[in-house]
C-alpha cells in the first residue's frame, strides 16, 4: 500500500512499513526493516511547489511520484517556454544497514494530444550524487494522436547502478516532457503532453532492486 505525501519547499520524510511481499526485487529480497526517504530537493517547471506527491510501497519494492501540473505544449494558448517542462527530485534514501539499492525499472504514464506533424518526447534519467554513471532513456511520440500514453524503462541486471555501500548519496531523478509543432500549424492548433494523474491512478512508478552489501 502506498502512502502519499505532498512535496513542498521543505524536506519530507517518508517511512515505509516493515513488512515485505514475497515478490523479490531483481537482485534479492527487499530488506525487512523500514526504509525512510527524505525528499531534499524539488526543482523544475513541471513540478511547482505543491503539485507533486511521493508515496512509498509498504513492501519496500517501489515508490511513486504523481503530478498535477506537469504539461508541455505548443500552439494556441501556450507561451514560448511551454514547449519543454522538467522536474528534478533529490531523494535521500535511508536503507537498513547491510543493504544497498538501484532503480531497476520505471513506469511513466500520462495523456498526449499531438496534431498531425507534431512530435513529443518523454525523457528520464537517474544518478547518484558524486557518481558519473547515469541511466537515461528517451521515448518519442508522433502525431496525430490523442490518447493516454505509457512508457517503461528497464535496466538490465548487469547495468544496474547501485548506491555505494556504507555511504549516503542523494538519488537524483530527472524527467522531461517536450513538444514540437513540427509541420503542424501552431497558429491554429495546440499540441501537448501531460504527465499527470487526473483520473486518480498512479502515473510514475519506480521499482527498487535490492542487494546485500559485502
Amino acid at each position: 500500500m502506498f502512502r502519499p505525501v505532498m512535496i513542498g519547499g521543505a524536506a519530507v520524510a517518508l517511512v515505509v512499513a516493515a513488512s515485505f511481499s514475497p515478490s523479490a526485487a531483481a537482485d534479492g529480497t527487499p530488506p525487512p526493516d523500514k526504509v525512510v526517504i527524505d525528499v531534499v530537493a524539488v526543482n523544475g517547471s513541471g513540478c511547482p511547489a505543491g503539485t507533486a506527491a511521493v508515496a512509498v510501497a509498504g513492501d519496500n519494492t517501489a515508490f511513486t511520484v504523481t503530478y498535477s501540473d506537469y504539461l508541455a505544449q505548443v500552439g494556441v494558448g501556450s507561451r514560448p517556454t511551454d514547449f519543454r517542462k522538467n522536474c528534478q527530485l533529490g531523494l535521500n534514501v535511508h536503507v537498513p544497514q547491510g543493504y544497498t539499492y538501484a532503480i531497476a525499472k520505471a513506469d511513466y504514464r500520462g495523456f498526449a494530444h499531438l496534431e498531425r506533424g507534431a512530435t513529443g518526447l518523454e525523457k528520464a534519467s537517474y544518478y547518484f550524487q558524486g557518481m558519473s554513471q547515469t541511466t537515461s532513456v528517451t521515448h518519442r511520440f508522433s502525431g496525430p494522436v490523442s490518447d493516454n500514453w505509457r512508457t517503461t524503462d528497464v535496466t538490465a541486471a548487469d547495468a544496474l547502478v547501485y548506491a555505494p555501500c556504507g555511504a549516503q548519496r542523494i538519488l537524483n531523478v530527472n524527467t522531461e516532457l517536450r513538444v514540437s509543432a513540427g509541420t503542424s500549424d501552431p497558429a491554429t492548433t495546440n499540441s501537448f503532453m501531460a504527465m499527470d494523474s487526473t483520473d486518480g491512478s498512479v502515473n510514475t512508478l519506480y521499482h527498487f532492486s535490492w542487494k546485500e552489501c559485502p
